[in-house]
């Protein structure tokens, strides 16, 4: 059943929604997945599969963004989990502190709970494929530096920007325009990305969710810094960002290996 909503929202509901809705876009999300899964112990391989069946994690990986055009409205609820914002320039303590104050549903704390209903082996297989997919996604999101960003322009969506003469903003060329730019699919981007040691593996897997949350949260203030409202951005902005781009995309799937092996070890 539940395979067959999933391969119904590809075909009705992809042609309907704007790319700025996506977080990282198609790409970008797959190429975290896809990094995953080439990183995942065979126990944790199998227990994938044992949850998505014959779907792939890259191409689960962008079915949180599908189905925010749901008409049942099913998820709407879970609109929030995709970000979490923190003040301009926040320090770690800073940060710590916002996330004990925020209310509402976010990228860190549904994380965190995710990861526990996986570990907890409980729920239906339909739960099961949820909290799977949604952890997929939401590793990804979480380092996309304007999911990390600021409450008060929507992570960079209030902020107009040209991208090579073309209007957009700047989340948008954060989510889709600069990976497109390279002009590389998921499986080409990710085989370019993937060439890390096991010791540089080791170093960008250490850590913790609020670390990793904290580290996307700093590049986002280089961003914010480093971008001017209705700044004409090309060739230059290109060079500036794109090792940041590249390391946020290959530390995003190392990372989500790394906790789908803790979670089926």
């Amino acid at each position: 059943m539940l395979k067959k909503l999933y391969l119904l929202g590809l075909g009705l509901i992809l042609p309907l929604i704007p790319l700025s809705v996506f977080a990282w876009g198609v790409t970008g999300h797959r190429i975290v997945a896809e990094i995953a899964y080439r990183h995942l112990t065979p126990k944790a391989l199998k227990a994938v599969q044992a949850i998505l069946g014959k779907e792939s994690m890259a191409m689960v990986s962008t079915w949180p963004d599908y189905i925010k055009s749901d008409t049942t409205h099913r998820f709407d609820s879970r609109y929030s989990w995709h970000f979490v914002d923190f003040p301009a320039h926040v320090d770690k303590a800073g940060m710590e502190a916002t996330l004990k104050t925020i209310k509402k549903e976010n990228l860190y704390d549904e994380t965190e709970a995710l990861i526990s209903e996986l570990k907890s082996r409980k729920g239906t297989k339909e739960e099961q494929w949820l909290a799977m997919t949604y952890l997929i996604h939401m590793i990804g999101d979480m380092h996309q530096p304007l999911h990390v960003g600021r409450d008060e322009d929507q992570g960079g969506n209030k902020i107009p920007v040209m991208w090579f003469g073309n209007q957009s903003n700047l989340h948008r060329v954060w989510d889709e325009q600069l990976i497109d730019f390279q002009q590389l699919s998921y499986t080409e981007y990710t085989a370019a990305l993937d060439t890390a040691d096991a010791a540089q593996i080791k170093v960008m897997q250490s850590g913790s969710v609020k670390d990793w949350l904290f580290e996307s949260n700093q590049l986002a203030d280089k961003v914010y810094d480093k971008t001017a409202a209705n700044e004409k951005l090309s060739y230059k902005y290109n060079y500036l960002f794109v090792k940041d781009l590249n390391s946020q995309l290959l530390k995003g799937g190392l990372r989500l290996a790394a906790i789908l092996n803790e979670i089926y070890k």
